[in-house]
């Protein structure tokens, strides 16, 4: 129920009234009106005001509800307990971070023997006053006497690395710029490979394209600017390059790619001293190839040819033809997510209905086990050294917060090495998962969490949460944010659309290019099951989305406004027509399409666009969009045209407002202030505008 300041609040709004311009792109003979076109400047003052105004009408809207500072404070309280990762052994030393609790960052430490004292290695608290500079990724050589690592500020896509020494803590001289998008891959002590792009434009730093990514070679202890240029295509400067090296450093491997699926991989084996470049393992696009490790002069390779749920197969680089590959491990009907390695092993994690199921073989295909695991949710880690006896895996799921086992690799024996102190209690939510029909007769998975005891009357508040794209499963992972919501009395509702991976590579083909639609049915058809199945109702009905998935939650709203009461876009892309002229968004199109690639393509992706599908006087949900002025992964004009479209259309009193954070981007490297921040606003206003109180 609306509070009185709420209620004037609604009656009175006054929204920013951005001006139009005179601006349409044309595609194909079609004229596409894009009146909001000037707010893709990032450095325009008319924009910087704008975004003033709209953060204050925001702040004035969540400032009026009742609850907001006491659902701030208890996710404080939920939050406030010790996190750590799965320790690592390196060299002489356990490598682990923790966060005490309310650090914005978490810190590293390093450890002799798993007893032993933790000392301080890496705080990167310290690198900014506000905890907006985080840590990106670190790597260390197979020695472990260096920890490479690299940082984001303000949650850019963009990274600086840097060199420690791990047993003095001693920073080198290193340090390296211009990184996007890189590991650090060591070779010995030596230094290491690892890509970047040619120096930005500062003032265009966050929005302009990015092209002609090159590997180099780093030699410790040399200036950036003397580093060995190892591979470069100047005939492709779209295309973008990962690095890898095996544990003998033998062969050094590039996952070349054109978008967001497909690889091209290429090899270097440095024994062969014949051999000065790089050569192609396996040629093409089209399919999916992810190196895992080498065995002897042999190649092993997980890929999707001929084989849509994955196997691995060995690959002689001097007779690299399919028909000389040896099967490894045979496609299964799960599908298979990733290989690591440890002790000698290999661990094949894979994906049963959506839930983690992990076996270990030996490098000839013998299965060794099937690791046994708590329950139906995530499991990560089992990677390791090919001497380790023992590796550390992390299991969660939605009621069960990460857990670190210790895991002895010759008996397959599990033992619970570190579990959270959380503030809640596990056993009194329940976690189901569902099926249900989509439109086109495709039965889609769906989990669901709730407390123990709900009454199926048809009137629970529900979050409903999908992603749906760019071959990426939702798992059953822990969110303390999520527990608030479900000490609520919510019901948190995670969807396994079309266009991940949970099932294959069918399932992701079947939810991209011109089958997206079918991702927005099949999140259409879990409200309506939701409804007919009397959890819930349209008037408690919320849906949430980040980045693909804020696309999603535009389109989907669009289509169904009278289905939900709440929608939250976070972070997404609602300009289907022009994502492509951004950053790294020309790499989407392998997902999406591109508009001005062919006339099929630019009508199906305007068909669905979130900001060309708003219909004026429509009485859409109470919205709530997120952004970030880092963002330079999905740029935040996106958002900003896409709220300001809706708030000119909308046809009734429900609040249309966008939340847009400063010094943060695409969500990595967040800060817990501002990750509490944005939780206590975003629950505030669900919970609100679902007539919910806070208990």
């Amino acid at each position: 129920m609306l509070t009185a300041s709420l209620a004037a609040f609604n009656a009175r709004a006054q929204y920013p009234k951005p001006y139009k311009a005179e601006h349409a792109d044309n595609y194909f003979g079609n004229s596409i009106s894009d009146p909001y076109h000037w707010m893709e400047n990032e450095n325009s003052d008319t924009l910087k005001a704008w975004i003033e105004e709209e953060n204050a009408l925001t702040g004035k809207f969540l400032s009026g509800i009742p609850y907001r500072d006491k659902v701030r404070k208890r996710l404080e309280e939920m939050f406030n307990y010790p996190k750590y990762s799965a320790p690592s052994k390196q060299g002489d030393y356990y490598i682990f971070s923790k966060n005490s609790g309310l650090q914005n960052q978490s810190v590293i430490y390093r450890q002799k023997g798993l007893k032993g004292a933790a000392d301080l290695l890496l705080d990167p608290n310290t690198l900014s006053a506000d905890g907006t500079v985080a840590l990106a990724g670190v790597s260390f050589p197979n020695s472990g006497k260096y920890m490479g690592y690299t940082i984001s500020r303000s949650g850019s896509d963009w990274q600086e690395a840097f060199v420690m020494n791990v047993a003095s803590g001693e920073l080198l001289s290193d340090h390296l710029v211009d990184l996007k998008f890189t590991g650090l891959d060591w070779k010995g002590e030596e230094g290491f490979y690892y890509s970047r792009y040619p120096k930005p434009d500062e003032s265009k730093k966050l929005t302009n394209q990015n092209e002609d990514m090159k590997v180099y070679f780093h030699k410790l202890g040399t200036g950036q600017e003397s580093d060995q240029l190892v591979y470069e295509d100047p005939a492709h400067p779209k295309r973008f390059f990962n690095t890898g090296i095996t544990e003998d450093e033998r062969f050094v491997i590039i996952a070349s790619s054109e978008g967001t699926s497909g690889q091209e991989l290429l090899y270097r084996d440095l024994q062969d001293k014949s051999q000065s470049s790089f050569k192609i393992l396996l040629p093409g696009f089209a399919n999916e190839h992810a190196f895992i490790d080498n065995s002897g002069d042999k190649l092993l390779v997980k890929t999707n040819l001929d084989a849509p749920n994955f196997r691995v197969v060995l690959i002689d680089p001097k007779n690299p033809g399919k028909a000389s590959w040896q099967n490894i491990i045979p496609e299964q009907k799960e599908v298979l997510l990733d290989v690591e390695t440890a002790g000698g092993y290999l661990f094949a994690l894979y994906l049963k209905d959506a839930y983690s199921l992990v076996k270990q073989f030996d490098y000839a295909g013998k299965l060794i086990r099937v690791i046994s695991l708590p329950g139906i949710g995530d499991a990560s880690g089992f990677s390791g050294k090919k001497n380790d006896t023992e590796l550390f895996y992390t299991y969660t799921s939605f009621n069960y917060p990460p857990t670190i086992f210790k895991f002895d690799i010759r008996s397959g024996k599990s033992e619970e090495f570190r579990r959270p102190e959380v503030k809640f209690e596990p056993s009194a939510f329940e976690v189901k998962q569902e099926f249900f029909i989509s439109k086109d007769g495709t039965k889609v998975p769906m989990f669901l969490t709730f407390k123990k005891g709900l009454k199926l009357d048809g009137n629970n508040p529900v979050l409903l949460y999908g992603y749906g794209g760019f071959n990426v499963p939702l798992t059953p992972v822990f969110s303390m944010s999520n527990v608030f919501f479900l000490e609520q009395g919510g019901i948190f509702a995670m969807v396994n659309l079309r266009g991940g991976n949970e099932y294959g590579e069918e399932w992701h083909k079947a939810g991209m290019l011109m089958n997206k639609q079918n991702v927005f049915n099949d999140m259409i058809g879990a409200a309506e099951w939701l409804v007919s199945n009397k959890y819930s109702n349209p008037a408690k009905l919320a849906l949430r989305g980040g980045s693909n998935g804020g696309l999603l939650v535009g389109a989907v709203v669009n289509q169904r406004p009278d289905l939900f009461a709440v929608a939250i876009p976070q972070v997404g892309v609602m300009d289907m027509l022009r994502y492509h002229r951004f950053t790294i968004g020309y790499a989407w199109a392998t997902e999406y399409g591109n508009a001005e690639n062919s006339e099929a393509e630019f009508k199906n992706l305007l068909s669905y666009s979130p900001l060309h599908n708003i219909k004026p006087g429509t009485c859409y949900p109470a919205t709530l969009v997120t952004t970030a002025d880092h963002d330079d992964r999905v740029v935040p004009a996106h958002s900003f045209k896409y709220t300001a479209t809706l708030q000119a259309a909308q046809g009734c009193d429900k609040p249309t407002l966008i939340r847009i954070e400063t010094k943060a981007g695409h969500g990595a490297g967040k800060p817990i202030s501002k990750i509490l921040d944005e939780a206590a606003d975003v629950w505030s206003f669900i919970m609100y505008n679902m007539g919910m109180s806070y208990k």
